[in-house]
């Protein structure tokens, strides 16, 4: 049995939808820190039934869209002495640039370089966007 042990200062990103911490994992780049990290893959949740959760003993910075985007119910606690100190919580941003890449080929994007790629909330139950060029229709984790 593996003990996970609280850390003293850092960053735990909890209530990840179960199977998306490996999404927010490689996004942070977290297979190359070298300070400890530990993904923790379907805990139990009362919420939720499961949930993943990343813990990751430093101070790092990085995109809260982009974790509003793979998973808008997260909570990105700050840790200080063994402490949270702030939590976070990330909602679905209004527009996001050069993250979500459109894949209309009639699109302006596809066609021209060094464009941009903009994208409009739409729907925010459903996490969709639309492209600003050519209004294609993207929910984020399909893309």
């Amino acid at each position: 049995m593996v003990t996970i042990n609280s850390i003293k200062r850092g960053i735990v990103i909890d209530h990840i939808e179960a199977g998306q911490g490996v999404k927010i994992f490689n996004y942070l780049g977290l297979d190359k820190a070298d300070f400890t990290v530990a993904l923790i893959k379907n805990a139990t949740s009362k919420k939720h039934g499961k949930k993943d959760i990343i813990k990751i003993e430093n101070v790092i910075d990085f995109d809260l869209t982009v974790l509003g985007l793979i998973d808008s119910n997260i909570t990105i606690n700050i840790i200080e002495e063994e402490v949270i100190i702030e939590k976070i919580k990330p909602e679905l941003p209004k527009r996001v640039e050069d993250i979500i890449k459109c894949k209309n080929p009639r699109c302006v994007t596809s066609v021209e370089r060094d464009i941009v790629h903009r994208f409009v909330l739409v729907d925010r139950k459903k996490g969709q966007y639309r492209c600003e060029y050519c209004d294609e229709i993207y929910h984020f984790l399909e893309v």
